[in-house]
């Protein structure tokens, strides 16, 4: 049975990974697969919260949602949605994003900042409490969609937004691949601010608008002039959610190719300007073998004792 080691402190992190390394033991994070695995549930707490700056720093355990409760106290939240309620490390090593992605980017977008452990117990950090900030190599940006293989994620800076006064969420049917990429091009080329252009496939295109109360109604307006349709309450987006967390595939495509996407595509979440979907069963690895050689050199750099499982 594996040793399960629930870390409280950045340094509690550090003497958990040198100790297995010099045991010569496999070390997992989050997860099973390796002789020691790491919880980061202790690791919650908000360290800083630059309300000013729209920025704060947190500790890689604190979970999304548990996140936006204390931010709304500031009018203030992470724009990121993925589904369920991740931690933050979690988002950084899945790299996770839920529809607002179309407007706020994936958690790469959001991150500014981060201290890790490596697999021998050395602590790193890169970025800084600001968005723009060029200090030190963007750690940050590498650890996004490691999954947990280049080490331990322990502390954030994260890029916050103001909470919207307002959201409305239309929803319009349709009938087949080319009419939902003649709608959804046309939502993409209009003078129009969406927070979220999803297509619930095959049936309803899915369009979330956030804001000022008055801009959000304007927007709406324009929206549903061009591809018809109602509003929803928003409880369409329970059902992207879950159908999202259910998914076992992410293939990727060409936005410009819509059509042809969808006509290959049975059933699936897609996310239209980041040419994404998301499937009921499994698919291919996506990367071209020379990027699957390239993070394998990374991996090996960040941890050639192969500590990390």
């Amino acid at each position: 049975m594996p040793t399960v080691s629930e870390v409280a402190t950045v340094r509690q992190a550090a003497e958990v990974l040198t100790g297995a390394a010099g045991r010569s033991e496999r070390v997992s994070i989050e997860r099973g697969g390796g002789d020691v695995v790491v919880s980061t549930r202790l690791l919650d707490q908000v360290l800083e919260h630059e309300a000013g700056d729209l920025t704060a720093i947190v500790e890689a355990g604190i979970r999304v949602r548990d996140l936006n409760e204390r931010l709304a106290r500031h009018g203030q939240m992470l724009a990121l949605d993925p589904p369920g309620n991740p931690t933050i490390g979690a988002c950084i090593a899945g790299n996770l994003s839920g529809p607002r992605r179309h407007r706020y980017g994936t958690t790469r977008d959001l991150v500014i900042g981060v201290t890790v452990v490596l697999a021998d117990g050395t602590i790193a950090s890169s970025g800084g409490k600001v968005v723009k900030n060029v200090a030190g190599y963007d750690l940050g940006k590498l650890f996004c969609g490691s999954e947990g293989r280049l080490g331990l994620i322990a502390r954030v800076g994260l890029r916050l937004h103001p909470v919207p006064e307002a959201a409305r969420t239309l929803v319009a049917d349709i009938e087949s691949p080319a009419d939902a990429a003649r709608k959804t091009f046309a939502i993409l080329a209009a003078q129009v601010a969406p927070s979220a252009v999803d297509l619930l496939w095959p049936g309803r295109l899915i369009v979330l608008f956030e804001g000022g109360g008055r801009g959000v109604d304007e927007q709406f307006e324009v929206a549903r002039s061009l591809v018809g349709g109602a509003e929803d309450s928003g409880d369409v987006w329970q059902e992207v959610e879950a159908r999202q967390a259910a998914a076992h595939g992410r293939p990727t495509f060409d936005p410009g190719r819509l059509e042809d996407a969808l006509a290959a595509l049975d059933d699936a979440v897609v996310r239209v300007a980041a040419g994404v979907a998301y499937v009921p069963g499994p698919v291919a690895d996506p990367r071209d073998p020379a990027e699957v050689a390239l993070a394998e050199r990374v991996r090996a750099a960040f941890d050639p004792a192969g500590v990390l499982a």
